[in-house]
């Protein structure tokens, strides 16, 4: 359908983990593009549900309750408000943000898990799973520790290693233990329901691969891998006594699995929403002339386009998404930002620390939004883009104009007179930018929207400094009038073009130029603001950031990093000395990685064919949470091509690629500092 086709939106934005506050990767990856297409779409008249609210559920809750002495109710309900302050201080302009531990999301994820229960969808199906006979529960892989069986490192989970980055299953540990009561599991039979997964790997390819060739190339490339791999069942119960209660017979201590109920949180939001302003909530999830369009982060990509649509599909009654347009990951001054390692700008205290700076954030996040590659968040790129951009051009641009008509004309708006071709080109440079932003917002290309904006503020700029009104007051008068009028139509379309990047700050400027909010059809008029109109006291736009203010987020990042190498585990004491024979069996080569694709249920591992010089071979890789499967095709590797072949998932992996640890953990390529044949030996 054309995108004047559809008679509602529904807007979705990745639930936020309860377990910890909102970060600036959360705001770039998901909430600021978000907000930015719904503030367009509301602008245009569109009728638009957007809905949002806390996850949570799943074991890492529990896991935080347990560690810090309190209940997982007492968890979400610090992180939910925070969270929640922290959006609505931001100006994230959610129709609804709910949480899925409200009544009417147990409801709604009961419903459905019932109804695709009774259709018989589900698989059932019985394994042994380690248990905890004096906690008197399952196990979780999470609270299953170990010895990784590949680096022995002995605190790594049931599910993945932490040290070495393998993907684990709770078997392959040595000496597994329980994290709840320290002792040693049991093997005890279990039951869950699956949803079989490969019943619909059919539908979704030509669904997703033929239907929608136009998402973007990374959610269509990690789709494509995961089809191409196969898709296998998936459990959606769990052993856990925090969620959403499975809600069919023998199903005591049973909990829907985190990633079912989640995603179902976009509907139980919307019927809240829907509530409480008296509407029905089951057009904007149902009816075929609603657009759904899922807002997430690459980390979320087979979650909302394989696995809910499935549900979706097999339930029968909803619409599925059109678009999800996924972003990458943003960095933190050149390092990944880390929860655990508290290397992360966090919302809440950003708005503490530098108030009334929401929209130089939303800026910033949008000019460096992650939206085709990984980018970086830098303190020094924010007071640039505040001082050169915000201030020098679009403040400048508004300030200029506003004093100069204040001081001429008692800020009562000048008629036009005779143009010159200088007017007609910033006219005709007005008319032109709302349609050149909407393409980009339409498209989800919100960087490029955000550059057409300032270009016109540019363009303002540019007109006075070239026009120069200040010297031809007394010689040309009449000239004048008509410079100012351009200059304020300008400023009109500015503060109309602006909000969904800057929403405060358009306010700001509505009020100073005493005009209602005036929908986004009426951009590009060069007559918004008639002759003789009272325009309100000057004010500036934005102010500039002072280098000591700077330096104080930047010795705040520095003193998380000497804290992190305080707390950081002393470097490795040498292995056993080995002979010259034992170093010459090794068979190092420099060979090039030709195809990667995630490997499916695995957070950490890719499968690479990779060219040795000797031939094509597959490897498993566990660098999936350091590289995505893009980064890497075509890079050169070091590979230890004879290591006995071993099995991992079902698929053999015949050799290892040789990576380095950095002390924050991240790994690195060892690579030839220049390019080489392939097989060329590492000796």
């Amino acid at each position: 359908m054309s995108e004047n086709s559809y008679n509602r939106y529904t807007i979705t934005a990745a639930l936020p983990y309860a377990n910890g506050p909102v970060h600036i990767g959360h705001l770039a990856g998901v909430y600021v593009p978000a907000d930015i297409y719904v503030r367009y779409l509301r602008s245009r008249g569109r009728d638009v549900a957007f809905v949002c609210g806390s996850d949570e559920h799943g074991v890492a809750i529990t896991l935080k309750a347990r560690k810090e002495g309190v209940t997982p109710q007492e968890v979400v309900d610090e992180y939910h408000e925070i969270i929640k302050d922290s959006f609505e201080q931001f100006g994230i302009s959610f129709n609804v943000y709910s949480r899925t531990s409200a009544q009417v999301h147990h409801e709604t994820s009961s419903q459905l898990f019932k109804k695709l229960f009774d259709q018989g969808v589900f698989k059932e199906k019985t394994s042994s799973q380690y248990y905890d006979e004096e906690a008197g529960q399952f196990l979780a892989d999470r609270y299953i520790i170990g010895t990784c069986p590949n680096c022995n490192y002995d605190q790594a989970y049931g599910d993945q290693c932490e040290k070495c980055g393998s993907s684990l299953s709770p078997s392959e540990l040595i000496k597994p233990k329980s994290a709840l009561s320290g002792g040693e599991p049991v093997r005890k039979e279990t039951t869950h329901w699956y949803l079989p997964m490969e019943n619909y790997e059919n539908w979704l390819r030509q669904w997703i691969l033929e239907d929608h060739k136009e998402w973007k190339a990374n959610v269509y490339g990690q789709c494509k891998s995961w089809l191409d791999a196969g898709l296998r069942p998936r459990a959606m119960t769990r052993d856990l006594d925090w969620g959403v209660k499975v809600p069919v017979e023998g199903a005591d201590g049973k909990v829907l699995y985190v990633w079912f109920d989640a995603p179902i949180g976009y509907i139980s939001a919307t019927k809240e929403w829907a509530r409480s302003h008296g509407k029905d909530w089951e057009p904007y999830w149902k009816a075929k002339d609603t657009r759904l369009i899922h807002f997430i982060g690459k980390d979320n990509i087979v979650f909302h386009c394989i696995i809910f649509p499935s549900i979706l599909k097999a339930e029968g009654s909803y619409i599925l998404p059109d678009n999800v347009p996924a972003n990458e990951f943003l960095n933190l001054e050149g390092d990944k930002i880390s929860t655990s390692r508290n290397w992360a700008v966090w919302l809440h205290e950003y708005l503490e620390e530098l108030p009334g700076k929401e929209d130089v954030l939303r800026y910033t996040l949008c000019a460096n939004a992650p939206e085709t590659k990984d980018n970086d968040f830098t303190w020094k790129d924010f007071q640039a883009r505040n001082n050169n951009e915000l201030v020098a051009i679009y403040g400048n641009f508004i300030n200029r104009a506003l004093v100069l008509t204040h001081k001429y004309y008692n800020g009562k708006i000048p008629e036009r007179r005779e143009l010159f071709d200088i007017d007609t080109e910033a006219i005709n440079r007005v008319k032109e930018t709302p349609e050149r932003i909407a393409k980009a917002l339409e498209a989800f290309k919100f960087r490029d929207g955000l550059n057409e904006f300032i270009d016109l503020a540019r363009t303002g700029n540019k007109y006075l400094a070239d026009t120069e009104p200040w010297k031809m007051i007394k010689d040309n008068p009449e000239r004048v009038h008509t410079i100012l009028n351009i200059a304020l139509q300008i400023a009109a379309n500015l503060a109309i073009l602006g909000e969904p990047f800057l929403p405060k700050t358009s306010l700001k400027l509505l009020n100073i130029l005493r005009t209602p909010i005036s929908n986004w059809d009426s951009a590009g008029g060069a007559e918004l603001l008639m002759a003789g109109h009272q325009l309100g006291e000057v004010e500036l736009l934005f102010e500039k950031i002072e280098d000591h203010v700077i330096a104080a987020q930047i010795q705040k990042l520095q003193n998380t990093k000497d804290q992190n190498a305080q707390a950081e585990v002393p470097v490795k004491a040498p292995k056993p000395g080995i002979t010259y024979d034992d170093f010459s069996k090794l068979d190092i080569r420099i060979g090039t990685v030709l195809t990667a694709e995630a490997m499916p249920k695995s957070k950490k591992l890719l499968k690479l064919l990779v060219d040795t010089g000797i031939d094509k071979r597959t490897i498993l890789s566990g660098i999936a949470q350091h590289y995505g499967p893009e980064e890497i095709i075509g890079k050169q590797v070091s590979v230890l091509v004879n290591l006995a072949p071993r099995k991992m998932m079902g698929i053999e992996s015949q050799g290892m690629i040789l990576m380095a640890e950095d002390s924050s953990g991240d790994l690195k390529f060892v690579l030839p500092s220049e390019t080489v044949d392939n097989g060329a030996m590492v000796s």
